[in-house]
C-alpha cells in the first residue's frame, strides 16, 4: 500500500499484517516479544478483538518502536468491558480507543456527540491515571447496516424509517450492544425502536457479516468504515438523532507511561489518520489475499 498512516515510520504499514489478525487465546498470560528500543521507554500495547483495532495496535507499535520505545504486544483481548480494567491495572498500558463509545462506557448518560465535545468530556471523564492523546480525524462508527433489498422492501434510509418495522426483524450485533446506552437501549429511547429479536454476533466481524448475508439478521450493527458493506452494496442508515455519537480514534494510554517520545511519535500518527486512509487499510486487511506483512508493504 504506498499511501501510509504514518510518515514518521515507513516500517508502519509494513506491520500490518499477520500480527494484526491475530491473538492470543489469553492475550493477557502472554504476548508477542518486546521490540528492541532504545531510549523511549517500555510499553504494552493491547487492543480490542477485532481487525480494526488490532490494526491500529500495530500501527501505534511501530510509531514508538521506530523512536526507541520497547513495545510488548497483548493483542485480541476482548471487547472494551475486558480490556478497560486491563488498562486500568496496568496490564496494558497503551490501547487504541473510539471517543464516543468509551464516553459512554464511562458515562452512560453522557450526551455530547460532536467530535469535539466527545473529546472534551473523554478527558474530564477518565479515571485518574489514564490519558487521552490527540485524537484523529478518522472516525469508525456503529451502524445499524441493512441489505439493499430489505431497504427496499420497507423504503429505508434512516433509523427513524426503520422504527416501524422494527419489531418484525431481527438485530445482530456483540453481546455488550444489548446493554450499552448506544445499543438497544438507545434504539429504544431515540427512535422508538424494538427489534423483534436480538443475535448475539461478534463485534462487526466475520459472524455478523455472514448472518447478514444470509438473512439470518436483517439489521447489523456494523462499524462504517468496513469494506464488507460497499462490497455487497449493502446500506448504511442515517442517524439524524445521533445515537451513536462521534467516533473518533483516539489512543489511551497509562499516564505513567507517557513521555515526550511516545506522546510526539503517537501524535503524529493521529495527525496523518483520516477516515479514508483507515478504510483503505481494513480493506486491504480484508482482502480476499489475507495479506500477511510483506505483501501490504508492497502493494
Amino acid at each position: 500500500m504506498k499511501r501510509t498512516v504514518v510518515g514518521l515510520v515507513t516500517a508502519a504499514v509494513a506491520v500490518l499484517g499477520l500480527t494484526a489478525c491475530g491473538g492470543s487465546s489469553n492475550p493477557l498470560s502472554s504476548g508477542s516479544p518486546p521490540s528492541s528500543g532504545a531510549s523511549g521507554g517500555s510499553i504494552t500495547i493491547g487492543s480490542g478483538n477485532f481487525a480494526e483495532s488490532r490494526l491500529l495496535a500495530e500501527v501505534y507499535a511501530a510509531a514508538l518502536t521506530a523512536k526507541g520505545v520497547t513495545v510488548t504486544k497483548h493483542l485480541n483481548i476482548g471487547s472494551r468491558e475486558v480490556y478497560f480494567p486491563a488498562l486500568k491495572d496496568g496490564s496494558i498500558d497503551l490501547i487504541p480507543d473510539y471517543s464516543g463509545t468509551l464516553l459512554q462506557y464511562l458515562n452512560k448518560s453522557a450526551t455530547q456527540v460532536t467530535s469535539d465535545e466527545v473529546y472534551t468530556a473523554l478527558k474530564q471523564t477518565l479515571p485518574t491515571g489514564l490519558s487521552a492523546l490527540d485524537q484523529a480525524a478518522a472516525q469508525d462508527k456503529d451502524a445499524i447496516v441493512v441489505t439493499k433489498a430489505t431497504a427496499d422492501q420497507y423504503h429505508l434510509k434512516s433509523i427513524t424509517d426503520i422504527a416501524p418495522v422494527c419489531s418484525k426483524l431481527t438485530f445482530g450485533g456483540p453481546p455488550e450492544l444489548q446493554t450499552r446506552p448506544d445499543g438497544l437501549p438507545g434504539f429504544k429511547s431515540h427512535y422508538n425502536c424494538v427489534f423483534g429479536s436480538f443475535k448475539a454476533l461478534d463485534a462487526g466481524g466475520p459472524l455478523t457479516v455472514a448472518a447478514l448475508k444470509n438473512g439470518n439478521v436483517q439489521a447489523a450493527d456494523i462499524f462504517t468504515t468496513d469494506s464488507s458493506i460497499p462490497t455487497n452494496g449493502w446500506i448504511i442508515l442515517d442517524d439524524p438523532k445521533n445515537n451513536f455519537a462521534a467516533q473518533n480514534v483516539v489512543p489511551i494510554i497509562n499516564t505513567s507511561k507517557d513521555n515526550a517520545t511516545v506522546s510526539a511519535a503517537l501524535n503524529a500518527v493521529q495527525a496523518k489518520l483520516d477516515t479514508a486512509t483507515l478504510a483503505q487499510l481494513d480493506a486491504t486487511l480484508a482482502g480476499p489475499s489475507h495479506p500477511d506483512a510483506a505483501t501490504v508493504a508492497e502493494n
